[in-house]
């Protein structure tokens, strides 16, 4: 492709409402364009590279033995109903009406309508086990889109779904595509790691995160290098640490707290450690309100709780007038004494002794608060956020964290799915039996801006080769110097022949505006035609690295091949 023909409308300014490298990169080098907020348009360069990344998740799920199809994306309610999600989903699916007032959606996820796929086309125990796939347009109406096409309300996805006779076909299943993803990111020339994760709205016994570590990650992960461990922290399993407090049953105490409502107001009026401290937060589960409790230098891991409770649809902080009408006080003085809903508490807030808690009065807290003997807990499990230095679950050793991008999930769904539908099948013997289906994603688009959050530097992106909108870029110094655009022209050719993506900078700008633009749209590899053409000589250059080298035409060529091909 030659420059002079290519839709490549880079940028020189950063666009004001662009947050994160990928979204201002992808902005500035002319891969996308913003349409309305979470909704982009891809440009040439973007498309390439989003097809490239579709490509590999291709090749690589044929290879694993799964079938591509593709479903619609305009899907009828009744469907989500049968399983429950019309509701789940609530705000997060956008919902429309036909003109016959019939309810419509577009395809959030889509195991009910594999599920019912399945139940409609397969005939016999025989067919199973079997993984079906498509990559295609996913709609979810994001309460805040953000960070570009990182969290968009419309974004490309690769959706699979296994079906088994038992759930040791399920665990071959699950472990083909285990590793069918850790090929398909290494490809990519992703930095990632795997850990435990919470199922969420797609239910199952049991899933995994493949995880892109950035520091712009909206995913927090929890990890040991002792041992391995690594968890999400939604999944992460919390150790109480246990800490010293005061010994003895002292006597429950009412103090006057004239206007200290935070953890941090409380330590310094009380003159003590933020352990100390029992919060109770107010939640609103469903159509009930309950209170958690966690120590006061913690935080409520609300998934965890949300699971706990059984939630259906979403768990949010009670209003502040309900807070007031069930405690009686103020935001920032409830406590569990004499509170007439359930109360959750963490591990370690049950082995607390002679706590200090809200005593739901405005302006008054106690102190020497003991469980059992004040108020007992409903519920003590745990509901807490993992910390850096937390003892790790698995080996005692302590942990770290890091955050993270979610690129790929795997779920093992068990029935959840087929026993709503009612998709069964007829074994060997005569018995009916429910099939046990697993679901496999990856966000494709969100890919392209993990590689490009790891691979950027001053210049623009640093794309790994596979991932790249073209591999080489040839450039004439001076496009009116006719030896010099001969000599382009043979290498553009050569390389094009031998399957190499090559482009061919014929525009009349400066040396370093073509310099710049290459850098800017990630091409990994540049080769300069220059003053010294006339000896066969030109400039090598390897987008990752400082300097260029001088080479001949002839090697240069050859050590393009290799290096591109070699990286593919």
């Amino acid at each position: 492709m030659r420059m002079s023909k290519l839709l490549v409308p880079t940028l020189r300014e950063v666009p004001s409402d662009a947050e994160i490298m990928s979204h201002k990169l992808m902005l500035r080098a002319g891969y996308i364009r913003k349409l309305a907020a979470g909704i982009y348009s891809y440009l040439p360069l973007g498309l390439r590279s989003e097809r490239k990344a579709e490509q590999i998740v291709r090749e690589e799920m044929d290879r694993a033995g799964a079938q591509e199809l593709l479903m619609a994306a305009l899907l009828p309610s009744e469907v989500y109903q049968a399983s429950g999600r019309w509701e789940v989903f609530g705000d997060n699916m956008f919902k429309l009406k036909d003109r016959n007032d019939r309810d419509f959606c577009l395809g959030p996820t889509h195991e009910e309508l594999f599920t019912q796929t399945v139940i409609n086309e397969v005939r016999s125990y025989k067919e199973y086990p079997m993984t079906l796939y498509q990559i295609q347009t996913k709609y979810r109406d994001e309460a805040r889109p953000r960070f570009g096409v990182m969290r968009s309300r419309e974004f490309v996805m690769k959706d699979a779904y296994s079906f088994d006779k038992d759930e040791k076909g399920l665990d071959e299943s699950y472990r083909k595509m285990y590793e069918a993803y850790c090929r398909i990111f290494k490809r990519m020339g992703l930095d990632f790691t795997i850990v435990d994760a919470d199922s969420g709205a797609m239910g199952g016994s049991g899933s995994q995160e493949f995880m892109v570590k950035s520091p712009v990650g909206e995913d927090g992960i929890a990890y040991c290098d002792a041992c391995g461990y690594a968890a999400n922290y939604e999944k992460a399993q919390c150790i109480p640490t246990k800490k010293e407090y005061p010994e003895g049953d002292l006597s429950l105490e009412k103090v006057e707290t004239p206007d200290v409502h935070t953890i941090e107001e409380l330590v310094a009026f009380f003159g003590t450690e933020p352990y100390v401290f029992a919060k109770t937060i107010i939640y609103k589960a469903d159509d009930k309100y309950i209170a958690a409790m966690v120590r006061g230098d913690r935080e409520i891991n609300e998934i965890k709780l949300k699971n706990l409770i059984g939630c259906v649809n979403d768990l949010e902080l009670a209003e502040p007038f309900m807070v007031r009408q069930l405690t009686n006080a103020e935001v920032g003085f409830a406590g569990p004494i004499g509170l007439d809903i359930e109360v959750y508490v963490d591990l370690e807030v049950a082995q607390m002794k002679n706590f200090i808690i809200g005593a739901n009065e405005t302006g008054y807290h106690y102190k020497n608060v003991n469980i059992n003997r004040d108020f007992t807990p409903d519920t003590v499990a745990d509901i807490r956020v993992i910390t850096e230095g937390d003892i790790c679950p698995k080996c005692g050793k302590p942990i770290k964290t890091t955050q993270g991008i979610e690129v790929g999930h795997i779920f093992k769904l068990g029935t959840k799915y087929s026993k709503a539908l009612g998709l069964n099948y007829t074994d060997e013997s005569g018995e009916p039996k429910v099939v046990i289906m697993g679901c496999y994603g990856i966000g494709v688009t969100r890919c392209i801006a993990a590689a490009i959050e790891q691979n950027y530097d001053d210049n623009g992106m640093v794309l790994p080769v596979a991932l790249a909108p073209y591999h080489v870029i040839v450039v004439p110094v001076n496009n009116k110097d006719e030896e010099q655009m001969k000599l382009a022209e043979e290498i553009y050719n050569n390389l094009n022949e031998q399957g190499i993506e090559a482009l061919l900078d014929d525009r009349s700008e400066r040396a370093g505006v073509k310099f710049k633009d290459a850098d800017l749209i990630g091409i990994p590899l540049r080769i300069v035609v220059g003053k010294k053409c006339n000896e066969g000589i030109v400039e090598y250059k390897l987008r990752k690295d400082e300097k260029p080298e001088e080479k001949t035409i002839e090697q240069a060529i050859k050590d393009a091949v290799s290096y591109i091909k070699s990286n593919l």
